[in-house]
C-alpha cells in the first residue's frame, strides 16, 4: 500500500539518501526504476514537506510515501497520519507535491492547467487531483466510512509564488482540495497544525489506515443502487430469479455464520447473465453490502462505467477488472460479481505488475479468495483466447482445493436473438460445437437469418435497418491486417473483399476521424462505419448483426476446416502455446459469439465461394 513509511522525526536519519532508498524500494517492490521526475520529486519535494511539518511542531506525524490507492495503480505522493486536535480521532492528509514554479489555466478552464515543462499537454488542476484521491480513499476504505472529516487534501506547490500560478486560485478551495504555494508556507503550516496534535505518535493511526478493510463505502453503494437497481428493464424470470435469490441468500448466510460459497451461473448468449450481475450489484448495494462488479473485458467494463455512472461518476469505481485483486485481502468483500467469467486468465500478471506480485498465483484463486461469495457468470462456448480459464470444471477444481463449496445454476432462457432458443441450437450445430451436424434454418418467426452474396449487400441491408432506427453492426473474423490511423486521422480500410473495403474498429481509447473509441464501437451509433472484431463485440448486443466469416474457417465437402494461416490474431501465432486443435476450437467459439450478438436478425457472408454456397443451402425461403 505504501512505498516507504516513517515518522517525520525518523526521516532525519535517512534524508540524505531518501531518494536512493525510495528508488531501491520501487525497484524491489514495483519491478521498475523511478522516472527522473519521480526521483527529483523525492529529492526536492519531500524535504520541503518535512521541513514544514517540523516547523509546525509535528515531528511525530507518520508519513506514508507513495501510498497506493485501493484497487488502483494510482499513488498519492504522501499521506500524513496522526491524531486530530479537536475530535481526538484519526486524521489523514493527502498531499500532492508539485515542483511547478508557474502554471496557468488551459484555455480558460478552471479544471485543467498548462505547465511549461509539460509542453502543450493539459493536466488536471492539482487541487482537483488531490480531491479525487481523497474521494477515492473515502469510497474504498471501510474505516473511513461516514467519516469524511477524518480526511483532508492539499496540493503544495512549494516552488511557486501566488503570481506564478494566479489562475489556479480561481477555483475555490474545499476541505478535500486546498492549494498552497511556497509563498503561503505559513498558511500551509497552520493548515497542518489544524489537522494534527503535536507530540502524539501517528503510527497507530497509520496502522489503522493500512490495516483497514477495503470495500466500497455505504454512501457510494446507495448511489450505485439508485443508478443500477431502479432500471425497470431488469425483470428477472425463472432461473434468473433463482440465481439472484440464491446469491442474496448466500451473502446473508456468510454474514451470519462466516461461511463461504462460490456460485457459478452458466448460460448461453442472451440468457440474462449480465442482467443478473447488475441486479445483484444494485440490490446488494442497497443492502449496504461490500460488493464489486468485475469483468475481463476492457470494452465491457468501460461501457458499464459510462452507462451506470452517467449521472453519478462515483459509481464507475464499482466496476473493476479481474486483475484488480492481486493484493486483495481474503474475504474483503461480501460478494464479488464476476461477469463474462469465461474470460478469466491463467494469472493476473501483466507487464505492469510489480515484482513482488509476480507469484504465478492463478487468477481464479485470487477471485475465489477476495469475497465471501464470489459469483461467476459464464458461457463456456465464449472462451475465445488462449489462456482463458473460465470453465465450470476449472472453477470447481480450484474451489475444491480450498474447501469451498460450489453452487451451480444453469440458465436456459434466451433473451437475445429474438428469444429464439432454436437459433442458438442452430448456431451450435452449424459450427459443430454440438453433435448432429448443421441443420437447415427453417425460421421460427422470432429471429431473421439471411445469407448474402456480397458484403455490399450485407451493408445495404443493415444500413436500411439503421435508417429505420435500429442498431446494426458488421463484425468479422480477424483475417485482415489491422493498421493504425494515418497521421491525418484517416482510418485505413484494411478489411477488403473484392472491391468492397472498410476499416476495423479503432484499437485505442480515443475517438479518431469520427469513429468511436474501441470500447464504444458496439454502443455508439458512429460504430456502424467500421468492422468490429471479437474483442469489441463480445459482451454486447445490437438489433441486427452482420457477420463476415473469414477465410480462417471454411466449409470443405461435409465439414468445417480451420485455416490457421488465414488468421491474423496475434494471440494465435504461437503454435507451442496454441495447438492446431485448440485453434480450431477457439476460432469456432469466436464465430459463435459473433453470430449471436443480434437481437432481431442476422446477415451472414463468407468471401469463400464454397462456404457461402453451403450457408445458402441451409436457408429456407421465408417469403
Amino acid at each position: 500500500m505504501t512505498l516507504y513509511r516513517q515518522s517525520v522525526r525518523g526521516f532525519s536519519a535517512v534524508e540524505h539518501r531518501l531518494a536512493d532508498l525510495l528508488a531501491e524500494q520501487m525497484t524491489i517492490r514495483g519491478g521498475r526504476r523511478p522516472s527522473p521526475g519521480e526521483y527529483r520529486s523525492w529529492e526536492r519535494s519531500l524535504p520541503a514537506l518535512r521541513a514544514d511539518l517540523l516547523a509546525a511542531g509535528l515531528e511525530d506525524v507518520e508519513m506514508l510515501v507513495e501510498y497506493q490507492l485501493p484497487l488502483s495503480s494510482k499513488r498519492a505522493d504522501v499521506v500524513l497520519a496522526g491524531r486530530h486536535p479537536v475530535s481526538g480521532g484519526p486524521s489523514y492528509v493527502i498531499v500532492e507535491l508539485k515542483q511547478w514554479s508557474t502554471a496557468h489555466a488551459f484555455e480558460d478552464s478552471d479544471s485543467l492547467v498548462q505547465v511549461e515543462q509539460y509542453g502543450h499537454r493539459a493536466v488536471t488542476h492539482p487541487a482537483i487531483q488531490v480531491r479525487a484521491y481523497c474521494d477515492y480513499l473515502l469510497d474504498f476504505t471501510a474505516s473511513l466510512e461516514g467519516q469524511q472529516d477524518r480526511v483532508a487534501g492539499a496540493a503544495y506547490l512549494h516552488n511557486a509564488t501566488d503570481h506564478g500560478v494566479a489562475d489556479l486560485f480561481r477555483r475555490p478551495d474545499d476541505a478535500l482540495g486546498r492549494l498552497f504555494t511556497g509563498q503561503r508556507r505559513s498558511e500551509f503550516q497552520e493548515f497542518l497544525a489544524s489537522r494534527f496534535t503535536p507530540g502524539v505518535s501517528g503510527a497507530p493511526y497509520a496502522d489503522e489506515l493500512l490495516a483497514s478493510r477495503i470495500a466500497p463505502s455505504r454512501q457510494l453503494l446507495s448511489v450505485a443502487a439508485d443508478e443500477v437497481q431502479r432500471r425497470e428493464m431488469f425483470v428477472l424470470l425463472d432461473e434468473q430469479r433463482d440465481a439472484y435469490n440464491f446469491v442474496l441468500h448466500a451473502v446473508e448466510r456468510a454474514q451470519r455464520s462466516n461461511t463461504k460459497t462460490a456460485v457459478v451461473v452458466s448460460g448461453g448468449p442472451g440468457s440474462g447473465k449480465s442482467v443478473i450481475a447488475l441486479s445483484l450489484l444494485g440490490e446488494l448495494s442497497r443492502q449496504g453490502r461490500a460488493v464489486v462488479h468485475a469483468t475481463g473485458s476492457r470494452s465491457f467494463t468501460h461501457t458499464l462505467r459510462k452507462v451506470a455512472g452517467r449521472r453519478a461518476p462515483a459509481v464507475q469505481k464499482l466496476f473493476q477488472y479481474f486483475n484488480s485483486f492481486i493484493t486483495a485481502q481474503p474475504n474483503d468483500l461480501d460478494a464479488l460479481i464476476l461477469d463474462e467469467a469465461h474470460r478469466i486468465r491463467e494469472t493476473s500478471v501483466s507487464r505492469w505488475t510489480r515484482a513482488e506480485h509476480r507469484t504465478g498465483r492463478p487468477q481464479i484463486d485470487e477471485l475465489l479468495d477476495a469475497a465471501h461469495v464470489p459469483v461467476f457468470l459464464l458461457d463456456e462456448f465464449q472462451v475465445v483466447r488462449p489462456g482463458e480459464q473460465g470453465t465450470v470444471e476449472e472453477i470447481e477444481r480450484h474451489a475444491a482445493s480450498k474447501g469451498i463449496s460450489v453452487e451451480k445454476i444453469y440458465l436456459d432462457s434466451q433473451f437475445r436473438c429474438g428469444g429464439s432458443a432454436a437459433f442458438i441450437d442452430w448456431t451450435k450445430r452449424l459450427l459443430e460445437l454440438e453433435p448432429g451436424g448443421p441443420l437447415v434454418w427453417a425460421g421460427d418467426g422470432r429471429f431473421d437469418v439471411q445469407v448474402v452474396d456480397s458484403p455490399q449487400e450485407m451493408e445495404a441491408l443493415l444500413a436500411a435497418r439503421n435508417d429505420d432506427g435500429y442498431g446494426a453492426r458488421i463484425a468479422a473474423g480477424y483475417c485482415w491486417p489491422w493498421s493504425d490511423p494515418t497521421r491525418d486521422g484517416q482510418l485505413v480500410k484494411d478489411v477488403r473483399i473484392g472491391d468492397w473495403s472498410r476499416p476495423w474498429n479503432l484499437k485505442g481509447d480515443r475517438s479518431v476521424g469520427g469513429a468511436p473509441a474501441a470500447a464504444l464501437w458496439a454502443t455508439d451509433p458512429a460504430g456502424f462505419g467500421q468492422v468490429g472484431c471479437i474483442y469489441t463485440a463480445q459482451g454486447f448486443e445490437y438489433d441486427y448483426a452482420g457477420v463476415i466469416i473469414g477465410p480462417d474457417l471454411v466449409w470443405r465437402g461435409d465439414h468445417w476446416v480451420s485455416v490457421r494461416s488465414a488468421n491474423r490474431d496475434p494471440d494465435f501465432r504461437n503454435r507451442t502455446r496454441v495447438s492446431d486443435a485448440d485453434f480450431d476450437r477457439l476460432v469456432r467459439n469466436v464465430y459463435k459469439v459473433l453470430l449471436t450478438r443480434g437481437m432481431r436478425g442476422l446477415v451472414i457472408h463468407s468471401p469463400d465461394a464454397e462456404t457461402n454456397r453451403f450457408l445458402e443451402s441451409l436457408m429456407v425461403d421465408q417469403s
